[in-house]
């Protein structure tokens, strides 16, 4: 039987940094991507200066960074929204 080979990782794992972001990280990783984009996250971390693999700078980036994240409570008509669309809808998958 022929074995499939491995899958590629996403990144080099040698020499990329883990672990929590700094702010200084942070800070390089929003000035890069308001200056240039971010249209290939492979590319970034190296093009930015970044010991990170790109997922890394993605997902800190789509869940941590991005400037129109809304951080807090839902506000009294999005919590209405919510449960009407649940009445209308119910849980879908």
């Amino acid at each position: 039987m022929v074995r499939a080979p491995a899958p590629s990782p996403c990144c080099e794992k040698m020499g990329m940094k883990k672990g929590p972001w700094t702010h200084e990280e942070d800070e390089i990783l929003i000035s890069y991507i308001q200056q240039y984009g971010h249209a290939n996250w492979r590319a970034l971390p190296k093009q930015a200066g970044l010991l990170r693999c790109g997922k890394s700078c993605r997902l800190r980036w789509f869940n941590y960074l991005r400037p129109d994240i809304k951080r807090g409570n839902f506000s009294r008509e999005e919590e209405e929204t919510i449960l009407n669309l649940h009445k209308l809808l119910g849980n879908r998958n």
